[in-house]
């Protein structure tokens, strides 16, 4: 009887017991975890990630796009066991104030992909919804095409952007003459 019993404890204490993979409600401590900023000071939809050994403690990213980004990294190495993002068709999300329990899966939701709007770190954003009436309508109105996580190009989440305020009317002509002197000095 001993044995049997000393048995099940070894066998109890081995079991693991399943991480809580629960969405997490944004909180004004919410850090986005490229930016280190506060999540809430950026407008668009956030997005949270949660990894192995982690329980109840997500990153959090300012932007969708960030972090699908950070699950296609080759870089990223921990165990992403889910990736959460706002709904933009719930009641009450707005783009100043996406929401903060309105989370649905990453993988189930509808993306408008290219359309006019930014996100909160000022790169094209990706625009979940629940419902695909809801991403389509939102696709009329701001560009863009409805897509699942799956049909996403890598382009569209981990490509450069480059921002409006980086260019300056003589960056190409700059570039090119520095281009072309390089070429005469290694010729030369």
């Amino acid at each position: 009887m001993k044995r049997a019993l000393l048995i099940i404890l070894l066998l109890a204490a081995c079991k693991e017991e399943a991480q809580d993979l629960s969405p997490v409600a944004l909180t004004e401590s919410a850090v986005g975890h490229f930016c280190q900023m506060n999540v809430l000071e950026h407008p668009g939809p956030k997005a949270q990630v949660h990894l192995e050994g982690f329980p109840g403690k997500p990153l959090f990213f300012s932007q969708v796009r960030d972090a699908i980004a950070y699950a296609r990294l080759p870089e990223q190495d921990g165990v992403i066991l889910a990736i959460y993002v706002n709904d933009m068709g719930a009641e009450g999300a707005s783009w100043d104030e996406p929401g903060d329990t309105n989370w649905i899966a990453a993988a189930s939701a509808h993306y408008v992909v290219g359309s006019s709007v930014e996100g909160g770190m000022g790169a094209p954003e990706l625009v979940p919804f629940t419902d695909l009436a809801a991403a389509a309508a939102f696709a009329d109105r701001r560009g863009g095409t409805v897509m699942s996580l799956a049909d996403v190009p890598d382009s569209a989440v981990i490509a450069p952007v480059t921002m409006e305020s980086d260019i300056t009317a003589g960056d190409d002509a700059d570039f090119n003459a520095r281009l072309k002197a390089l070429s005469e000095k290694i010729e030369g």
